[in-house]
């Protein structure tokens, strides 16, 4: 009798594993960080290719550029421009941290073969959320200078999701290019 029970529970436990797949695979993972003094934001982790630990003393400052740009980092033998993403997005300014050892965590993005150190406070975690979920973003919700770098926010999770594509395209790296 219980060798009949176990196969009926095993048979049970793979047919609600199996019901869950579709669930699981549509899913995507984002990478969670800080925003500001107490938002979220999110990026598709797909878009980001390493987080890295930058101190003030590994960053050399570019002079009349934007103030959002923090300066240049040596990434892997190349020049990485290192963006303050809370100031970029109209936010305070990222605080210089307390002893100039202390780190700034940088999410590298890379688009067209170019790439960009987008820099945060602090990364939370890798969290999987169903894209379906994320809700567009209007301009009843947001301020004009937020919207263009949108894919919208999931009121889940009580996150903004940036678009890393749209952030790269910023008309001020245009000018700045030459």
């Amino acid at each position: 009798m219980e060798l009949f029970d176990s196969i009926v529970i095993s048979s049970s436990l793979t047919q609600i594993g199996s019901d869950l797949t579709p669930l699981l695979e549509s899913r995507q993972k984002f990478l969670c960080f800080a925003l500001g003094s107490q938002e979220r934001g999110l990026l598709p982790l797909e878009q980001i290719a390493e987080v890295l630990s930058v101190t003030l003393a590994d960053i050399l400052a570019v002079p009349e550029m934007p103030n959002c740009v923090m300066g240049i980092y040596n990434w892997r033998g190349k020049m990485l421009w290192l963006v303050d993403l809370n100031y970029l997005l109209d936010y305070p300014p990222l605080s210089p941290p307390e002893q100039e050892s202390e780190a700034l965590m940088a999410m590298v993005i890379q688009i067209n073969g170019r790439s960009m150190g987008l820099v945060v406070q602090y990364v939370l975690d890798i969290e999987l959320y169903d894209p379906i979920q994320i809700q567009p973003a209007s301009a009843d919700l947001f301020p004009p200078r937020l919207l263009p770098f949108l894919l919208g926010y999931l009121p889940s999770a009580n996150s903004l999701v940036f678009d890393s594509e749209a952030i790269a395209r910023c008309p001020l790296w245009q000018v700045h290019q030459n």
